[in-house]
This record gives C-alpha cells, sequence and structure tokens, in this order.
C-alpha cells in the first residue's frame, strides 16, 4: 500500500510537470488573469497612485469610470473623467472645454495609466496576439515570456506597441514587463517590475 501511493504521487507529480510543459500563450494569460483577480476588475472600484497623482475606477458589466487627480501650481485641482460617456476634465469642480484633439490626448494618457495598473486583465481582447517564445530564470525563479502584440483594428491607436511579459512558471504571477513604443524621433523602451499596491 505504502508503494502505490508512492507510485500514485509521482504519477501525478509527473502528470502536472507534463501539463505545464503544455500549457499555450493563451493557457499561461489565462492562468494569470484568473490569479491576479479574475473577472473582478468588471464589477468592483479601486484606487491607487502612480507619481504625483491619484487615480480612481469604477467598473460594473461594460459601465465604467476612470478618474485622475491631481494638484497643479497656478491652475488649481485637476480631475480627469473617461467613462462610457467620453472624457470631461474639470478645474476647481468647473468643467472646462477643450478641443478634440486635446481631449483625445488627455484621455489617452489617462487610459494608459489605468490600462497598465491592472494589467494582465484585457489580455484576452480580440486584437491581442499572445506568443510563448521561451521559459527563462530569474534570481532563481522560472518564468514563462509572452511576447503580446496588437491589430491595427480594434488595437488602439498604439496599436504597433509591442510587449514581453515574464510570468512565473509555479503562480503565474506577472513580475515584469518590457515595451517599446513608438515616438516621434525612433522607438522607445521601458522596463517594469510589478508591485501589488492596489486598494479594493
Amino acid at each position: 500500500m505504502k508503494y502505490l501511493s508512492i507510485l500514485l504521487i509521482t504519477i501525478l507529480l509527473a502528470n502536472c510537470q507534463t501539463s505545464n510543459k503544455n500549457l499555450s500563450a493563451d493557457d499561461i494569460i489565462n492562468n494569470a488573469i484568473e490569479v491576479a483577480g479574475g473577472d473582478k476588475f468588471d464589477t468592483t472600484s479601486y484606487s491607487f497612485q502612480f507619481r504625483d497623482k491619484q487615480y480612481h475606477a469604477a467598473r460594473y458589466n461594460g459601465y465604467y469610470s476612470l478618474v485622475r487627480e491631481f494638484n497643479q501650481d497656478s491652475v488649481g485641482f485637476i480631475q480627469d473623467y473617461i467613462s462610457n460617456s467620453g472624457f470631461e476634465r474639470y478645474i476647481n469642480k468647473k468643467r472646462v472645454n477643450l478641443a478634440d484633439s486635446t481631449a483625445a490626448k488627455l484621455s489617452a494618457s489617462v487610459n494608459s495609466v489605468h490600462y497598465f495598473a491592472i494589467l494582465p486583465h484585457g489580455l484576452n481582447d480580440a486584437a491581442v496576439n499572445k506568443q510563448l517564445i521561451g521559459k527563462v530564470t530569474v534570481n532563481d525563479v522560472p518564468y514563462y515570456k509572452i511576447k503580446v502584440t496588437f491589430e491595427k483594428e480594434g488595437g488602439g491607436e498604439d496599436f504597433e506597441d509591442e510587449f514581453v511579459y515574464w510570468i512565473q512558471t509555479e503562480t503565474f504571477k506577472v513580475d515584469y514587463l518590457a515595451y517599446s513604443y513608438e515616438e516621434e524621433d525612433g522607438v522607445g523602451f521601458r522596463f517594469r517590475e510589478a508591485l501589488t499596491n492596489v486598494m479594493f
């Protein structure tokens, strides 16, 4: 009986290792999204600080409100809102009218920070392409490396950006992120380490 138990455990471990080796990029991303909260972000509110600005978000089954708040010298208290109705800016609680080009630029800036804050949520959108490019070890921790690109249709104005995610093979937590993006004078590159500081 003792040997039978050992044999069963060995088989189970072997099966887990085999299935782990055969995971696709979609499987890995799905696990990472689930570990990071799954669909909780579709029906919740949260706040966080990035640099000198405060961000708030509320989402409920397709309805959303994304907010950025900060003080600016000589201007006052600024609040930027993105919702299903579009973009709005308030200065000292009074709504201000903006040129369409200015509103689009500010909206993209607010949306970008909110997008990064809840990654990997959103990586199952239809315009997202995922590719497993290998396994690596960083500081003795094994990772899957996943490359993410975007289709032109539905991929937003920055569809040419490319991302690489380092996702732990055991916990499926995203620890590192690198990305390239288009600039007027060429291509820019960034590398980020994930930190958990979101309040629900």
